[in-house]
């Protein structure tokens, strides 16, 4: 797979990009842990200091992508306890980053403690994500076509969700630091900080509903 393999996909198949790049945009902009992270954090600690926590999702979805596609979901078909075993363990550090919100403290983030994700935590996060799963494992069925350059669709989709991650990601965190401008006192942020480990939390119980 080539840049001039990609570029050439593009080219010849243009009726495919369009869906693609709005699937990868409405995929990447849904609500998820994701999202309700990115807005924790840009809540408790800003844009500036969040950009890892962005990066580390635009890079680690799109290479989890590439990874799904070159055979690891065909894994999980074969061996569905590895899925299972993978959904309790994405379901336990959900919870552990819903603790982490709750505990955040301020909106200045600058309690003992208090920092965002990294770019690796982030990255990672990605393997654990139940959406991310989701999304990955119904873009590749639907964005790769029978008798074509399987592995340049596969590029392109991993392209398109990069691409798609970016403003996804700061329009979240954006939303996070409009909401730390309202934050007028620790008690309104302490209130905050659970309501979004809330949600977080409630996405492991939506995970195995």
């Amino acid at each position: 797979m080539t840049a001039c393999s990609l570029l050439s996909l593009v080219v010849a198949m243009p009726e495919l990009i369009v869906p693609l790049f709005i699937f990868a945009f409405t995929g990447s902009i849904t609500p998820g842990p994701n999202t309700i992270m990115l807005t924790a954090s840009g809540a408790a600690f800003g844009l500036q200091r969040t950009v890892p926590h962005i990066a580390g999702i635009t890079l680690g979805f799109p290479v989890m992508i590439i990874a799904v596609g070159l055979g690891l979901g065909e894994v999980f078909t074969r061996f569905p306890a590895l899925h299972v075993a993978l959904k309790y363990i994405g379901a336990a550090y959900l919870l552990y980053l819903a603790w982490r919100i709750a505990n955040a403290g301020s909106a200045n983030g600058r309690e003992a403690g208090g920092r965002p994700l990294t770019f690796l935590e982030a990255a990672g996060f990605q393997w654990v994500n139940p959406k991310a799963w989701m999304l990955a494992l119904s873009s590749i069925p639907a964005f790769t076509t029978v008798g074509g350059n399987y592995y340049a669709e596969l590029g392109l989709i991993a392209l398109a969700f990069g691409v798609a991650c970016v403003p996804a990601c700061v329009v979240w965190c954006l939303f996070g630091v409009g909401i730390r401008q309202l934050i007028s006192s620790p008690e309104t942020a302490r209130v905050v900080n659970l309501t979004l480990a809330a949600a977080v939390a409630l996405s492991v119980v939506l995970l195995f509903m």
